[in-house]
């Protein structure tokens, strides 16, 4: 991301010195001309005395100032001029914007026309780029106005400066306008058009124009190989980036660095970082600009060890400096590694040479630190931001939703809709996980409706994550309906189908669709093995587990990760074979992470085994992660065996680590509200109802709330016992509500935020059948479909 944003703040990382420019170009259209600039005190804009070269007139000892950067010297020999004709006045208008005193520039230009001196066609370009350069369309358009009154408006002069000033302001239609109407176009009015094209992002118009410009016979100079190798780098056109390279040495422009530098930038963004490297080695001389571009392609293409080993070498080669440019194009290669030392060095670094405040700069920042799980600091670099962009909304969104912080992602994305900026499909991309993990159904139904509003549908990439986003609030069939509408269904989409079933109990369906998409000719990747592996873990299909497992690398040259090794302990063991499952874990050649350890732990509660339960809480605990879920099921297994000294030992380690064990909470959703309930909840209006309906429903299936394995228990065990009796579990409570409430012929959906314990489960699939209605409950694990006294998952969960 932090590439793609410095790439968007400048073509050339080296074309402006953001360090030395203080005088900010942007002030309010409205106070325009009456807001005076404030000059620093530097060299920029002193009046130091210098030796200057001997000159001729007053006009050229002002322009020879004016070029040494001696603005404020210059000014006070134009004040004491006593008469001054056309051409000093414009000496200076040219020197002030130049020099980046944009307004100060318009403020000449309009005490020229105030003393009655005639503007002609060598004053306008600059008082047009002046316009640009302070980013004030409403000033630009006066000038324009103007223009056409004394007739200079189809000087070819004043219209490419015009071309420029409306590509610049991102008016590509109207720069267009001036172009088409332009009765003679030279060079730089191509290339003032190709530019503008870049500029706005749209490539394939600059190739166009490119094209056109070749036809009527003009040859392209240095400037329009670097904006057109900028229009494949939008595009990703590696095959028309070949060509124009080809034109380049033809037209022996090889040996210039801004091309030579463009074209590495090119390939970087292309995807072949290994031309670009190729190309990289063959100069000689390089400059900071080329060592960025490098180090962004190596990021951009993912080979952040090879960007760490390229800041190195320019700083110990050739003795650069990093510069502004490279911190923004080094912290994407942090973030992919989790490098959050060095991200935070180039922050400090940043700190020290003054880099800051910087909107890209920030941005990156703002990604890094989300990447690198420290959603905090992320947070602070983006509340002390001045200024903030859509891109830097995005980037603290998604920093929020990559670290599970999926309520504070919403309360954001809720935010931004009172800034003046609308969302983009990045931002929908960012949220609609967040959306996935923790809105209820009637939530996604709404940002599905922004989605279509914004014609974003047809997006694959969006498409994809409304398919897992449908899945995961529970609507299994809109997900399916959605992935069958979809135009072009890429890998991604078809793991994500795989994965809905497969969290919704229906692996017998995801290895049929595995079927389809090898039919359709789709590669699978190593994602597509995780949604089948977890798949046959949650369906029981243990052979099917192991033939994928050992076809991943056989037929598809894809060596299993982490994520794999962590689906087959699964399915080890949930099918009971935990001394499997012990030795597969213990012989794998990669390190097992807490979740690997915390799969065998679950099946060993599921089988009630605690001396493996042990060995695997051992193991967790010392890797120092958040232990709450060990603890409480390592907790509950010792109660049911009756060892509740084990059970006091536990509490009070959680409580020596200042743990708590998340109460359950089950919510349903209904008529647009959602309905919250606990354990032994009487807070509701409907409560005397609810009750009596789970009276009836005990009685219907049978259930002795009073009878629940109490054999091992102590007189006030027993109480405490009764008390939380799984009949008064919150789930129970939701589904009786959503019987009472939800219309017949409609399905009953619930979400748990924990798992459902197995007398609920069954209790579930006892309802669903007595009231021949469908129950749905998604709970931490995955969703349940009670229907007709069965459960999609087999009882296999």
């Amino acid at each position: 991301m932090a590439a793609i944003l410095a790439l968007s703040y400048f073509h050339y990382a080296g074309s402006v010195d953001t360090t030395r420019r203080t005088i900010s170009a942007k002030t309010s259209q409205n106070h325009y001309l009456t807001t005076k600039q404030t000059a620093p005190k530097s060299a920029l804009f002193s009046r130091k005395k210098l030796k200057l070269p001997n000159a001729s007139t007053r006009e050229e000892a002002i322009l020879l100032r004016l070029k040494s950067g001696f603005t404020e010297d210059a000014l006070h020999l134009f004040e004491n001029m006593n008469t001054r004709d056309p051409s000093v006045w414009n000496v200076v208008i040219r020197g002030l914007t130049t020099n980046g005193y944009f307004q100060h520039a318009l403020e000449v230009y309009y005490r020229m026309r105030s003393e009655g001196i005639r503007a002609d066609n060598y004053t306008y370009p600059f008082v047009i780029k002046a316009c640009a350069g302070s980013f004030s369309l409403v000033e630009g358009q006066k000038v324009h106005s103007r223009l056409i009154k004394v007739g200079f408006d189809l000087d070819i002069y004043v219209c490419n400066s015009l071309v420029a000033m409306y590509a610049k302001l991102g008016l590509i239609g109207l720069a267009e306008r001036v172009f088409e109407e332009q009765p003679v176009r030279d060079l730089v009015s191509w290339n003032s058009m190709i530019r503008g094209f870049v500029s706005v992002g749209e490539g394939w118009n600059a190739l166009l124009c490119f094209r056109e410009m070749q036809e009527v016979g003009l040859r392209p100079d240095r400037f329009s190989i670097i904006s057109i190798l900028g229009a494949c780098s939008l595009e990703c056109l590696l095959r028309y980036g070949k060509e124009i390279h080809v034109q380049v040495i033809r037209s022996r422009f090889e040996l210039d660095v801004m091309v030579q530098t463009s074209l590495v930038d090119m390939y970087g963004k292309c995807g072949r970082v290994d031309y670009a490297e190729t190309l990289f080695e063959r100069i000689y001389q390089k400059n900071i600009v080329l060592w960025n571009a490098m180090i962004a392609g190596y990021s951009r293409n993912g080979k952040p060890v090879e960007s760490f080993a390229c800041l190195k070498k320019m700083q110990e080669e050739d003795k650069l400096n990093p510069d502004i440019i490279t911190a923004i194009n080094f912290l994407p290669s942090c973030a992919q590694i989790g490098a959050l030392l060095q991200g935070k060095t180039i922050h400090g670094f940043a700190l020290r040479k003054g880099f800051l405040p910087h909107l890209v700069l920030e941005t990156a920042l703002v990604d890094m630190y989300g990447k690198c799980g420290e959603q905090k600091l992320a947070r602070k670099v983006f509340s002390n931001m001045s200024e903030r962009n859509l891109v830097s909304w995005n980037a603290m969104i998604a920093a929020y939703v990559q670290n599970g912080h999926n309520r504070e992602a919403l309360e954001l994305f809720e935010e931004l809709w009172k800034e003046p900026l609308n969302p983009d499909a990045t931002t929908i991309t960012s949220i609609l996980p967040a959306y996935a993990e923790v809105a209820l159904l009637r939530e996604s139904t709404q940002i599905h409706g922004y989605v279509a509003k914004l014609n974003l549908s047809s997006s694959t990439f969006i498409s994809n994550s409304i398919v897992y986003m449908y899945a995961k609030c529970g609507d299994l069939q809109t997900a399916r309906g959605i992935f069958d509408g979809m135009v072009y269904k890429d890998v991604i989409s078809w793991n994500t189908i795989i994965m809905a079933y497969a969290i919704h109990g229906f692996g017998a369906n995801s290895v049929k669709l595995f079927s389809e998409m090898k039919e359709e000719g789709i590669k699978p990747n190593a994602s597509t093995f995780v949604s089948l592996l977890l798949s046959c873990s949650a369906s029981g299909m243990i052979d099917e587990g192991w033939e994928y497992f050992t076809s991943m690398e056989k037929d598809y040259g894809i060596y299993p990760g982490i994520e794999h090794y962590g689906c087959m302990v699964d399915i080890l063991g949930r099918s009971g074979n935990l001394d499997l499952a012990k030795r597969f874990v213990s012989e794998m050649p990669l390190v097992p992470t807490a979740r690997i350890w915390g799969s065998l732990l679950a099946a060993s509660r599921h089988h009630r085994n605690i001396e493996i339960a042990e060995h695997a809480a051992k193991h967790i605990t010392s890797l120092g992660h958040d232990n709450t879920g060990c603890y409480v099921l390592l907790s509950n297994m010792y109660a049911e065996a009756g060892r509740w000294g084990d059970v006091e030992r536990i509490k009070f380690q959680m409580a020596k680590e200042g743990l708590e064990k998340s109460p359950g909470c089950s919510t349903v959703e209904n008529n647009n509200k959602i309905y919250k309930f606990i354990n032994l909840d009487k807070s509701h209006m409907n409560t005397d109802m609810i009750y009596d309906v789970l009276s009836i429903m005990s009685r219907k299936i049978g259930e002795d709330i009073y009878i629940n394995s109490v054999s091992k228990l102590r007189p006030l065990d027993v109480i405490r016992k009764r008390s939380t009796s799984p009949e008064f579990h919150s789930v129970r409570l939701a589904i009786c509500f959503g019987l009472i409430q939800v219309s017949l012929g409609s399905p009953v959906f619930v979400r748990k935020n924990v798992r459902i314990c197995e007398a609920c489960h069954s209790a579930a699939k006892k309802i669903a059948e007595n009231t021949g209605r469908e129950i749905v409950v998604g709970d931490q694990k995955m969703y349940h479909h009670f229907r007709n006294g069965r459960c999609s998952c087999g009882d296999y969960w």
